[in-house]
């Protein structure tokens, strides 16, 4: 089972690089493609510890990059300001909204 889950890690990382953006490089010249690939590494870096950081005791922690775009990353929300603060509000129509708002507040420093 250990040398099954050794060879399975790294392709599950290419597989969720390419759901990423790592499939296809959208510019032409090479600075531009060098700065897609440090910012595809930066996602799925987020992509990775977000799960364990903030939703350890769900099961979406296993979720792909696909399935956490569809239900938590697409939730509607708007930014309120009032009194100097910000505020996001989500959707409270939206079946993930609880979960979204559960790994925002474990996220929270302090």
């Amino acid at each position: 089972m250990a040398a099954r889950n050794a060879v399975d890690r790294p392709e599950d990382r290419i597989r969720a690089a390419k759901d990423t953006g790592l499939r296809n490089l959208p510019f032409h010249g090479y600075d531009a493609n060098r700065i897609w690939l440090a910012l595809v590494a930066l996602a799925l870096d987020l992509l990775a510890w977000m799960p364990m950081l903030a939703l350890a005791d769900h099961d979406a922690r296993r979720w792909e990059p696909k399935a956490l775009r569809l239900r938590l990353f697409s939730i509607p929300a708007r930014l309120a300001r009032h009194a100097r603060q910000t505020h996001l509000r989500l959707s409270a129509h939206n079946p993930w909204t609880a979960l979204a708002l559960t790994a925002l507040t474990r996220l929270q420093p302090g």
